[in-house]
Protein backbone atom coordinates (compact mmCIF):
# COMPACT_ATOMS: atom_id res chain seq x y z
CA UNK A 1 0.00 0.00 0.00
CA UNK A 2 1.79 3.64 -1.00
CA UNK A 3 -0.10 6.45 0.60
CA UNK A 4 1.13 9.86 -0.05
CA UNK A 5 2.81 12.28 1.89
CA UNK A 6 3.19 15.83 1.59
CA UNK A 7 5.76 18.28 4.33
CA UNK A 8 4.62 21.55 4.17
CA UNK A 9 5.85 24.40 6.06
CA UNK A 10 3.06 26.51 7.49
CA UNK A 11 2.77 30.01 8.61
CA UNK A 12 6.17 31.17 6.43
CA UNK A 13 6.49 32.25 2.81
CA UNK A 14 10.15 29.67 2.90
CA UNK A 15 11.49 26.95 3.92
CA UNK A 16 12.98 26.02 6.83
CA UNK A 17 10.50 28.74 8.53
CA UNK A 18 7.36 28.36 10.26
CA UNK A 19 5.86 25.33 11.61
CA UNK A 20 6.36 21.74 9.31
CA UNK A 21 3.23 19.99 9.44
CA UNK A 22 2.71 16.52 7.66
CA UNK A 23 -0.03 15.86 5.40
CA UNK A 24 -1.64 12.18 4.17
CA UNK A 25 -5.11 12.68 1.72
CA UNK A 26 -6.86 9.23 1.96
CA UNK A 27 -9.62 7.91 0.19
CA UNK A 28 -10.65 6.19 3.38
CA UNK A 29 -9.92 6.36 6.60
CA UNK A 30 -6.95 4.11 7.89
CA UNK A 31 -7.25 1.77 11.36
CA UNK A 32 -6.67 4.41 13.75
CA UNK A 33 -3.75 2.74 15.17
CA UNK A 34 -2.03 3.21 11.66
CA UNK A 35 -2.41 7.04 11.74
CA UNK A 36 -0.82 7.27 15.56
CA UNK A 37 1.96 4.78 13.89
CA UNK A 38 2.19 7.29 10.98
CA UNK A 39 2.13 10.32 13.04
CA UNK A 40 4.87 9.11 15.50
CA UNK A 41 7.20 8.16 12.33
CA UNK A 42 7.18 11.31 10.75
CA UNK A 43 7.97 12.69 14.30
CA UNK A 44 6.53 16.65 13.64
CA UNK A 45 4.55 18.63 16.05
CA UNK A 46 1.82 17.30 13.90
CA UNK A 47 0.61 14.86 10.99
CA UNK A 48 -2.90 15.65 9.09
CA UNK A 49 -5.27 13.09 7.74
CA UNK A 50 -7.84 14.21 5.72
CA UNK A 51 -11.06 12.16 3.22
CA UNK A 52 -13.34 13.58 1.30
CA UNK A 53 -16.67 14.05 2.95
CA UNK A 54 -19.66 11.92 1.58
CA UNK A 55 -22.02 13.55 -0.11
CA UNK A 56 -20.55 16.95 0.16
CA UNK A 57 -18.47 18.33 -2.48
CA UNK A 58 -15.16 20.88 -1.54
CA UNK A 59 -16.10 19.58 1.66
CA UNK A 60 -13.51 17.04 4.10
CA UNK A 61 -13.34 15.48 7.55
CA UNK A 62 -9.96 16.02 8.94
CA UNK A 63 -8.13 14.52 12.05
CA UNK A 64 -4.51 15.58 13.74
CA UNK A 65 -1.85 13.16 15.40
CA UNK A 66 1.00 14.70 17.61
CA UNK A 67 3.35 12.02 17.82
CA UNK A 68 1.95 10.53 20.99
CA UNK A 69 -2.32 11.65 20.69
CA UNK A 70 -5.08 12.88 18.84
CA UNK A 71 -6.00 16.69 18.80
CA UNK A 72 -9.35 18.42 18.75
CA UNK A 73 -8.18 21.29 17.16
CA UNK A 74 -4.56 22.15 15.11
CA UNK A 75 -4.38 25.32 12.84
CA UNK A 76 -1.05 24.76 11.09
CA UNK A 77 -1.66 21.52 9.82
CA UNK A 78 -4.89 22.66 8.55
CA UNK A 79 -3.46 25.22 7.14
CA UNK A 80 -1.10 22.87 5.63
CA UNK A 81 -3.95 20.33 4.01
CA UNK A 82 -5.06 23.43 2.56
CA UNK A 83 -2.08 23.73 1.13
CA UNK A 84 -1.40 20.99 -0.57
CA UNK A 85 -5.34 20.86 -1.50
CA UNK A 86 -4.50 23.79 -3.52
CA UNK A 87 -1.27 23.54 -4.68
CA UNK A 88 -1.01 19.83 -5.73
CA UNK A 89 -4.23 18.40 -5.72
CA UNK A 90 -6.02 20.79 -8.44
CA UNK A 91 -8.46 21.68 -5.22
CA UNK A 92 -10.82 24.95 -7.40
CA UNK A 93 -13.60 26.58 -5.00
CA UNK A 94 -12.50 29.42 -3.03
CA UNK A 95 -13.24 27.52 -0.12
CA UNK A 96 -12.15 24.54 1.80
CA UNK A 97 -14.58 22.87 4.81
CA UNK A 98 -12.93 20.56 7.19
CA UNK A 99 -15.39 19.21 9.49
CA UNK A 100 -13.33 17.95 13.00
CA UNK A 101 -14.30 17.05 16.36
CA UNK A 102 -14.06 21.14 17.11
CA UNK A 103 -16.43 21.77 14.12
CA UNK A 104 -16.54 23.19 10.93
CA UNK A 105 -13.12 24.76 10.08
CA UNK A 106 -13.24 27.00 6.79
CA UNK A 107 -10.00 27.96 4.42
CA UNK A 108 -10.37 30.45 2.15
CA UNK A 109 -7.52 31.91 0.16
CA UNK A 110 -6.51 35.25 -0.87
CA UNK A 111 -4.96 37.38 -3.81
CA UNK A 112 -2.00 37.64 -2.44
CA UNK A 113 -0.91 34.10 -2.01
CA UNK A 114 -2.20 34.16 1.74
CA UNK A 115 -4.32 31.31 3.41
CA UNK A 116 -7.05 32.28 5.89
CA UNK A 117 -8.74 29.87 8.55
CA UNK A 118 -11.88 30.35 10.07
CA UNK A 119 -11.73 28.80 13.58
CA UNK A 120 -13.73 29.30 16.86
CA UNK A 121 -13.08 31.96 19.15
CA UNK A 122 -11.47 30.23 22.68
CA UNK A 123 -11.86 33.39 24.80
CA UNK A 124 -9.46 32.59 28.16
CA UNK A 125 -10.40 32.98 31.68
CA UNK A 126 -8.55 34.67 34.21
CA UNK A 127 -6.69 31.90 37.11
CA UNK A 128 -5.57 32.82 39.99
CA UNK A 129 -3.36 29.84 41.34
CA UNK A 130 -0.17 28.74 40.20
CA UNK A 131 -0.34 25.18 39.02
CA UNK A 132 2.04 22.89 40.59
CA UNK A 133 5.60 22.92 39.02
CA UNK A 134 4.80 25.82 36.84
CA UNK A 135 7.38 28.37 38.29
CA UNK A 136 10.02 25.86 37.81
CA UNK A 137 8.73 24.65 34.50
CA UNK A 138 9.18 27.68 32.82
CA UNK A 139 11.98 29.23 35.06
CA UNK A 140 10.42 32.52 35.56
CA UNK A 141 6.55 33.80 37.28
CA UNK A 142 4.23 35.10 35.06
CA UNK A 143 2.26 38.49 35.70
CA UNK A 144 -0.93 36.70 35.63
CA UNK A 145 -2.45 33.54 34.32
CA UNK A 146 -5.79 32.82 32.23
CA UNK A 147 -7.25 29.26 31.38
CA UNK A 148 -8.53 28.11 28.32
CA UNK A 149 -7.78 24.44 26.47
CA UNK A 150 -4.23 25.77 27.37
CA UNK A 151 -2.88 27.63 29.97
CA UNK A 152 -1.75 31.24 29.10
CA UNK A 153 1.14 32.49 31.07
CA UNK A 154 0.68 36.93 30.68
CA UNK A 155 4.28 38.75 30.88
CA UNK A 156 5.38 42.37 30.32
CA UNK A 157 8.05 42.04 27.45
CA UNK A 158 8.88 40.25 24.29
CA UNK A 159 12.22 39.55 25.98
CA UNK A 160 11.55 37.53 28.62
CA UNK A 161 9.07 35.62 26.44
CA UNK A 162 12.18 35.03 24.49
CA UNK A 163 14.28 34.37 26.79
CA UNK A 164 12.56 31.60 28.41
CA UNK A 165 14.36 28.25 29.02
CA UNK A 166 11.92 25.57 29.93
CA UNK A 167 11.98 22.48 32.09
CA UNK A 168 9.87 20.29 29.93
CA UNK A 169 9.76 17.57 32.54
CA UNK A 170 8.22 20.03 35.03
CA UNK A 171 5.88 21.43 32.63
CA UNK A 172 4.38 18.03 31.67
CA UNK A 173 3.47 17.82 35.74
CA UNK A 174 0.81 21.07 34.95
CA UNK A 175 -2.41 19.80 33.71
CA UNK A 176 -2.94 21.62 30.51
CA UNK A 177 -2.82 20.25 26.70
CA UNK A 178 -0.52 23.15 26.68
CA UNK A 179 1.14 26.19 27.86
CA UNK A 180 1.19 29.95 26.02
CA UNK A 181 3.79 32.30 27.10
CA UNK A 182 2.87 35.58 25.51
CA UNK A 183 3.84 39.47 26.17
CA UNK A 184 2.95 42.38 24.17
CA UNK A 185 5.11 42.97 20.47
CA UNK A 186 7.11 45.58 18.95
CA UNK A 187 7.91 47.24 15.91
CA UNK A 188 4.46 46.48 14.37
CA UNK A 189 3.87 43.00 16.40
CA UNK A 190 0.76 43.38 18.49
CA UNK A 191 1.85 40.47 20.30
CA UNK A 192 3.81 37.43 20.20
CA UNK A 193 4.20 33.92 22.29
CA UNK A 194 5.34 30.44 22.43
CA UNK A 195 3.87 27.24 22.67
CA UNK A 196 5.07 24.29 25.11
CA UNK A 197 3.18 21.18 25.03
CA UNK A 198 5.15 18.39 26.98
CA UNK A 199 2.54 16.67 27.60
CA UNK A 200 1.14 15.74 24.42
CA UNK A 201 4.51 14.69 22.79
CA UNK A 202 5.47 18.53 21.62
CA UNK A 203 8.62 19.91 23.67
CA UNK A 204 7.69 23.38 21.94
CA UNK A 205 5.81 23.87 18.89
CA UNK A 206 7.58 26.52 16.18
CA UNK A 207 4.39 28.52 15.65
CA UNK A 208 0.74 27.35 17.02
CA UNK A 209 -3.16 28.46 15.20
CA UNK A 210 -5.05 26.95 17.73
CA UNK A 211 -3.48 28.74 20.65
CA UNK A 212 -4.43 31.86 18.88
CA UNK A 213 -7.91 31.03 18.81
CA UNK A 214 -7.31 32.30 22.65
CA UNK A 215 -4.90 34.62 22.30
CA UNK A 216 -6.66 36.69 19.58
CA UNK A 217 -9.95 37.40 21.79
CA UNK A 218 -7.40 38.81 24.75
CA UNK A 219 -5.36 40.38 23.28
CA UNK A 220 -8.03 42.50 20.88
CA UNK A 221 -9.59 42.96 24.20
CA UNK A 222 -6.37 44.08 25.86
CA UNK A 223 -5.78 46.40 22.31
CA UNK A 224 -9.04 47.78 22.05
CA UNK A 225 -8.56 46.43 18.10
CA UNK A 226 -9.88 43.39 16.42
CA UNK A 227 -7.30 43.27 13.81
CA UNK A 228 -4.15 41.77 15.33
CA UNK A 229 -0.75 40.79 13.80
CA UNK A 230 1.16 37.88 15.87
CA UNK A 231 4.29 36.40 15.77
CA UNK A 232 5.20 32.94 17.69
CA UNK A 233 8.80 33.49 18.72
CA UNK A 234 10.41 30.09 18.52
CA UNK A 235 13.57 29.26 16.73
CA UNK A 236 11.57 28.56 13.54
CA UNK A 237 9.34 31.41 14.14
CA UNK A 238 6.35 32.64 12.29
CA UNK A 239 3.78 35.39 11.76
CA UNK A 240 -0.17 35.20 11.75
CA UNK A 241 -2.27 37.75 10.17
CA UNK A 242 -5.47 38.00 13.08
CA UNK A 243 -8.88 39.10 13.33
CA UNK A 244 -11.56 38.43 15.80
CA UNK A 245 -14.72 38.49 14.09
CA UNK A 246 -17.70 37.96 17.00
CA UNK A 247 -16.82 34.18 17.77
CA UNK A 248 -14.33 33.58 15.24
CA UNK A 249 -11.21 33.98 14.72
CA UNK A 250 -9.49 34.64 11.48
CA UNK A 251 -5.86 33.80 11.08
CA UNK A 252 -4.16 34.13 7.69
CA UNK A 253 -0.78 32.53 6.75
CA UNK A 254 1.57 31.45 3.90
CA UNK A 255 2.63 27.69 3.24
CA UNK A 256 5.07 26.28 1.11
CA UNK A 257 5.44 22.62 0.92
CA UNK A 258 9.25 21.13 1.70
CA UNK A 259 8.69 17.60 0.15
CA UNK A 260 6.51 15.22 -1.35
CA UNK A 261 6.37 11.41 -1.53
CA UNK A 262 5.17 7.72 -0.25
CA UNK A 263 4.48 6.13 2.83
CA UNK A 264 5.33 2.47 1.89
CA UNK A 265 2.99 -0.21 4.25
CA UNK A 266 2.60 -3.56 4.27
CA UNK A 267 -0.74 -5.56 4.11
CA UNK A 268 -2.77 -3.71 6.78
CA UNK A 269 -5.09 -6.24 9.30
Amino acid sequence: MLLPLYQVDAFSDRPFAGNPAAVCPLTEWLPEATMRAIAAENNLAETAFFVPKAGAEGEYEIRWFTPAVEVELCGHATLASAHVLYRHLNFQPEEIVFHSKSGPLRVSRAENGMLTLDFPARPPKPLAQHPDGLVDGLGATPLALLAGPDLVCLFASEAEVRALRPNQARLAEVEFRGIIATAPGTNGIDFVSRFFGPRVGVPEDPVTGSAHTTLVPYWAEQLGKTSLRARQVSARGGELWCELRGERVLMSGHAVTYLKGEIELGELN
